[in-house]
């Protein structure tokens, strides 16, 4: 318990900082796209690397992945069911905010907190490949065919594939679960040097994440606020519920493999559905508040998790 409440601190104290430095724009406004896109193109996939190839492959293709995919897509039915048929909402805005209810922030937040909170950064893995290998693709092709300026369904799914193959988060999953899988030890030559930037992963996204949380403004525009309270709530609420009842009671996890599949329920709303508002002009008001009431929000339900559960 105390280990997972240092976990709190430390990932807390280094939100701050970032937010912080956002405040006295010490870095200058455009550090936390720069920040974002170091991690992402270069942290994030050497941590993964790094993480990966010394997991355990049970740990990767354990019970955690359906437990997560059944929570993950319990919450996505019931907001498209409320926002389609109670709200009439267009297929575009239901999209984005099913989305915001179901795709969890496994690499930029479930990482740091599962380092932290349950002792390893391999539990989010399962969760990250399902959402990239999966959810990524068949979501690229709806919004690519169906709200890209031009779209045609043409060469959709081929486009969609060669994105996800070549997203570098994507190669460091997939280099890290095949030297897991095959056994391969990596020299020293490669993993010093890659061990090196991963270790840089984790505080520079909790500093760009800080640095983001500045100045932000939430349910400021009329007519979505419900959408984004509905999505908040499954998200926060609702997975991390559905999560530990299919865990505990259909496939009978263990009180540890229980923990952890709540918490990487609980982690909030990932960054790449805004991503996708902001490139296709769907729904940017549902998936940016959700976003960032889910991410505030998810400190004191990971907290209440861990005192139930940890």
């Amino acid at each position: 318990m105390l280990e997972a409440l240092t976990g709190f601190v430390v990932v807390g104290f280094a939100i701050f900082v970032g937010w912080l430095l956002g405040r006295i724009d010490l870095l200058g406004e455009h550090a936390g796209p720069v920040l974002a896109r170091l991690t992402f193109f270069v942290l994030s996939p050497f941590l993964l690397l790094v993480v990966l190839s010394q997991a355990d492959v049970t740990t990767l293709f354990s019970a955690l992945l359906p437990v997560s995919a059944i929570a993950a897509l319990s919450v996505m039915l019931v907001y498209a069911l409320v926002a389609r048929l109670a709200w009439r909402r267009d297929l575009g805005e239901t999209l984005v905010g099913l989305l915001s209810a179901g795709q969890v922030n496994s690499n930029n937040i479930g990482i740091p907190l599962s380092l932290y909170i349950l002792g390893s950064a391999a539990y989010p893995a399962p969760v990250i490949l399902m959402q990239l290998l999966v959810f990524t693709p068949i979501t690229m092709t709806i919004f690519e065919s169906l709200f890209a300026p031009g779209a045609t369904r043409r060469g959709t799914l081929g486009r969609a594939l060669r994105r996800t193959l070549s997203n570098p988060i994507v190669l460091g999953s997939v280099a890290g679960t095949l030297v897991s899988v095959t056994g391969i030890e990596l020299p020293a030559i490669v993993i010093e040097p890659a061990q090196l930037l991963a270790n840089a992963c984790v505080p520079v996204l909790l500093i760009s994440y800080g640095i983001s949380l500045h100045g932000r403004r939430v349910l400021g525009g009329k007519g979505r606020r419900r959408d984004i309270l509905l999505a908040t709530s499954l998200k926060l609420v609702a997975m991390p519920i559905i999560a530990w009842v299919v865990a505990q009671y259909v496939f009978t996890l263990s009180a540890q493999d229980v923990f952890i599949v709540v918490v990487l329920a609980a982690l909030p709303t990932a960054h790449n559905v805004f991503n996708y508002s902001q490139r296709y002009g769907i729904g940017e008001p549902i998936s940016r508040d959700t976003v960032f009431l889910t991410t505030v929000g998810c400190l004191p339900i990971l907290l209440i998790v861990t005192l139930l559960l940890g």
